[in-house]
């Protein structure tokens, strides 16, 4: 049961960290504004939208895998984040980290999984408040929710037109050359906000 507490907050904490990145650009983030830029220039429009969907899903998530508590639901909005960082950024680069690639995503969904499927443990709210949901059935149907979850975003992405919000002009001037106000070297580069996406997807 230790183990499992531990295996619990730690991953909930760090995905919780990553959730605020994004959200408050704290712990060395970006905020909303320069993260929905980085989202915007891979297509994810709009990327504000997005970036707070995202953010808000790995501060939620978790939060509730670290206290134990409606496990399954943590675990899926997690898996849903992790599954569209690996179709959007990670899966053309193979599985190794040093090239870009998606192991550690896959070890975050391998570790919700195996939380929903064991349980979060005598240590949590789930047990606390009798509402444990633990087994391969709700492990499956967590991943299953998050990977439906990451396609209906995908999709809605693709479907909306480049606009005019600060993001979609932060990411246009930053393939430019420009800041969004119109000064030059003042937003990330394409690449760099490439980097940033896929350091925080």
């Amino acid at each position: 049961m230790l183990g499992l507490a531990v295996l619990r907050t730690v991953v909930g904490v760090l995905f919780m960290g990553h959730g605020l990145q994004k959200l408050a650009g704290w712990f060395g983030g970006h905020g909303l504004e320069r993260t929905g830029a980085s989202f915007e220039s891979m297509g994810m429009r709009p990327g504000r939208l997005h970036a707070a969907s995202a953010g808000a899903s790995e501060t939620a998530g978790g939060a509730l895998i670290a206290a134990g508590l409606f496990t399954p639901l943590g675990a899926s909005l997690l898996s849903g984040t992790m599954i569209t960082a690996i179709r959007k950024v990670h899966a053309a680069h193979g599985p190794w980290a040093a090239e870009g690639g998606y192991e550690y995503n896959l070890v975050l969904l391998a570790s919700v999984f195996a939380i929903t499927d064991l349980g979060p443990g005598k240590w949590s709210l789930d047990e606390k408040l009798g509402i444990r949901r633990t087994g391969p059935g709700w492990a499956i149907a967590q991943l299953a929710a998050g990977a439906i979850g990451s396609t209906a975003v995908l999709a809605f992405a693709e479907q909306q037109p480049a606009g005019t919000s600060p993001a979609s002009a932060a990411a246009h001037a930053a393939s430019a050359g420009e800041s969004p106000d119109g000064g030059k070297d003042g937003a990330p580069s394409s690449g760099e906000q490439q980097g940033e996406a896929s350091a925080r997807l």
